[in-house]
């Protein structure tokens, strides 16, 4: 059984779905991959534990409190290379980035192989299914490109400006 509620944040509604176990998806309205690979029906519930957890959370991060994700049971359904990006993602510190190139490495070396696609990467990075708390809006190109965010350039560029990051190195790609 999946619930969910909204949360009315800075970048918008997020929709955020969770089952018994945890926290399984957070989304902006309108993003791509919006409810990932859920198919079944989900329930409104906003008084659900999970979710109350979670909007406190997201409160703190709003306000740059610097909440842990660690404070969240996050189950996020994926594959098991998804599920080990994820992981990496996880442990991107707060108001700091990484490439896609360096996540490769990281993966290459858990899989005892000697390179990992930073394409592969990519493509796992923008279907993570929580945003914002699994943070994929940190990853950034190794020349200082913003892109791959699902949930649009604009608000990777607000979250990263929240989480005071440095921008002087990064740059919006130009429009094709």
């Amino acid at each position: 059984m999946y619930y969910q509620t909204y949360y009315q944040s800075p970048l918008g509604n997020l929709l955020l779905v969770c089952d018994e176990e945890g926290l399984i998806g957070l989304w902006i309205e309108g993003q791509k991959y919006f409810l990932g690979n859920i198919k079944e029906n989900i329930i409104k519930k906003d008084n659900h534990p999970i979710l109350i957890q979670t909007q406190k959370w997201l409160d703190d991060y709003f306000h740059q409190r610097q909440p842990s994700i660690n404070d969240l049971k996050l189950t996020p359904k994926g594959t098991q290379f998804q599920q080990m990006v994820w992981k990496i993602l996880c442990e991107i510190p707060y108001g700091q980035t990484m490439t896609y190139g360096e996540i490769a490495k990281k993966v290459a070396k858990a899989l005892n192989k000697k390179t990992m696609s930073a394409q592969a990467v990519g493509g796992a990075v923008g279907h993570n299914p929580i945003s914002i708390i699994i943070p994929c809006h940190r990853v950034v190109g190794k020349d200082g490109s913003l892109t791959g965010y699902a949930g649009g350039i604009d608000n990777k560029i607000k979250l990263l400006q929240l989480e005071n990051v440095d921008m002087t190195r990064l740059y919006e790609p130009r429009q094709r």
